[in-house]
């Protein structure tokens, strides 16, 4: 389970994607959430996915 605070949430899906997945797809696929979720979590912080960086900046 990924947690609901926006900088936490930011925090675990950087670190699984540097550390365990090659893409956003992956880590959504692989742990059963909604990407369209995550990216509009974040995007209330100010970051947006970079796939060629693989992580939200």
């Amino acid at each position: 389970m990924l947690p609901s605070d926006p900088i936490m949430l930011l925090s675990v899906v950087n670190m699984k994607l540097r550390d365990s997945y090659a893409s956003l797809d992956a880590l959504c696929d692989d742990l059963d959430v909604s990407e369209a979720d995550i990216t509009a979590a974040l995007a209330g912080i100010g970051y947006a996915y970079s796939k060629e960086r693989n992580q939200f900046v």
